[in-house]
């Protein structure tokens, strides 16, 4: 990650991490953008831990607000994203990370992006096809309500895909 402009102080100092803008929980917002194609991938939540694991390893590492625990991007379904760059927007409380995202799918629900679904005359239509059947991802018994079309999703899988 050498163009990380994240990067304020030499190898080891978490000096950078003082100038990101957590919220009262201890969060801040991230936003993975494919590297290639700018296409918005998915939305998450990091703490500072995350961000540190993610800069030290180059792969995303996100914070499961339903697990309580950190979060690495594809440890169930193996689409890890590669961080390219971590971006920090100007108030300092949101997050980018440019990513490789391996394999082509960062949705739970088999989709190359969480944001699957567009507003057509006041209704919500999913307009991206399924790249990969999420029980081919995770089993028939872990899969995603909302990757099965159920109207709300899982609240593990919908926040950690």
């Amino acid at each position: 990650m050498s163009t990380d402009p994240a990067k304020v102080g030499g190898d080891g100092d978490d000096a950078w991490l003082d100038v990101v803008r957590f919220d009262a929980a201890g969060l801040v917002p991230v936003i993975a953008q494919d590297a290639a194609s700018g296409r918005i991938l998915m939305f998450a939540w990091a703490d500072r831990a995350a961000l540190a694991e993610t800069r030290a390893g180059g792969h995303a590492v996100y914070y499961s607000r339903s697990r309580r625990r950190l979060w690495r991007k594809g440890e169930e379904s193996g689409h890890r994203q590669i961080v390219r760059e971590v971006r920090l927007d100007c108030d300092g409380d949101a997050v980018l990370y440019v990513v490789e995202q391996v394999g082509g799918i960062a949705c739970h629900t088999g989709r190359a992006s969480c944001f699957y679904r567009r507003l057509d005359d006041g209704v919500w239509r999913e307009v991206d096809p399924v790249l990969a059947d999420p029980e081919m991802i995770y089993g028939a018994d872990s899969v995603p309500a909302s990757a099965e079309g159920a109207a709300a999703a899982s609240p593990r899988r919908a926040q950690d895909s």
